[in-house]
């Protein structure tokens, strides 16, 4: 048994004459939580898409489970567990048939299936809601029954695409919990996500897409250590009494950090010693309306390597 689960050399997607994966090499392990990271249009779905084998590659080579999608695609699909960005459960049928039938399109053994269900209902928490409606459930509950949902083929390769979209903090936090779990049990995940505290949070590696390519990989803290400082000072500078603007501001604290990024309502100062820079900050005469000191985040990279602009 390989520990490959993904491996891709110089894949490649086109669409006509517009190339949306542009040759990037991608390694995921066995058991490990890995992630695409990018803005809108970076090449992340067509590259999942391709994961999946239900998108042809255009270009390099591409092994999933140790297979060519081209080839062994129902083998591969037959393996694998998708929890898609938009809920596509069955809202004319209730919890537990939702899973039911889709286990039988597996050609599962119906008493295996109504095992499985029972299973997966106490895994998402959801057993007391087996004989509701679909339609009838919260936006937190149905994302756990979508999961619970690409689950019941017991899939070796498990792929999430925005799990946690449109949900509060407590049903985020519910399934960052669930996911974990899944980690521990073996299964690997790949997860694509706009949300840099759930990439931290779950993700052992990952990858950060843009335009096509991927432009930085490791794990969270690898990727904070190469392209951030230890802590970041957040100056709000408010409307300074002789007029100076963020940026003029800006110039005069420039040296007390690695590196300074100027946002509208405030001035950011990247350090390995925030305190100092706050510290340096008040021996020059300058009183910020307001002062924070935080650890540099994975957020932090990512608008470093992708930038702050909007991508349509």
């Amino acid at each position: 048994m390989t520990d490959a689960m993904i491996s891709a050399v110089g894949l490649r997607k086109s669409f006509g004459d517009f190339e949306a994966v542009k040759g990037i090499d991608v390694d995921v392990r066995r058991g490990e939580a890995f992630g695409f990271l990018g803005p809108n249009g970076a090449g992340k779905s067509s590259a999942m898409r391709m994961i999946a084998a239900v998108s042809p590659v255009s270009g390099g080579e591409l092994r999933i489970l140790g297979m060519d999608p081209a080839a062994h695609g129902p083998a591969i699909r037959g393996r694998l567990g998708v929890c898609p960005q938009e809920d596509t459960l069955d809202n004319e049928l209730n919890v537990y048939d939702n899973l039911y039938i889709y286990g039988r399109y597996f050609g599962i053994d119906k008493a295996l299936v109504r095992e499985r269900v029972d299973e997966l209902l106490d895994f998402v928490s959801l057993t007391d809601k087996a004989t509701s409606r679909v339609e009838d459930l919260s936006g937190g509950m149905k994302r756990r029954l979508t999961i619970a949902r690409s689950l019941v083929n017991r899939p070796d390769l498990l792929l999430l695409d925005e799990p946690t979209t449109g949900l509060d903090p407590q049903a985020r936090h519910v399934l960052w919990d669930q996911l974990f779990r899944l980690k521990q049990a073996g299964v690997t995940l790949v997860i694509t996500t706009h949300y840099m505290d759930e990439a931290e949070q779950l993700c052992d590696r990952l990858v950060v897409m843009d335009k096509g390519l991927i432009v930085a990989e490791g794990s969270p803290r690898e990727l904070i250590d190469a392209h951030s400082t230890r802590e970041v000072a957040e100056l709000r500078f408010g409307v300074a009494p002789e007029g100076d603007s963020n940026e003029a501001m800006a110039e005069k604290v420039a040296d007390l950090g690695d590196r300074v990024e100027v946002l509208p309502d405030r001035v950011l100062v990247y350090s390995d010693d925030g305190e100092a820079v706050i510290a340096g900050v008040h021996e020059r005469g300058l009183q910020p309306a307001a002062v924070l000191v935080r650890r540099s985040t994975l957020e932090d990279v990512f608008l470093r390597l992708t930038g702050r602009s909007l991508v349509d």
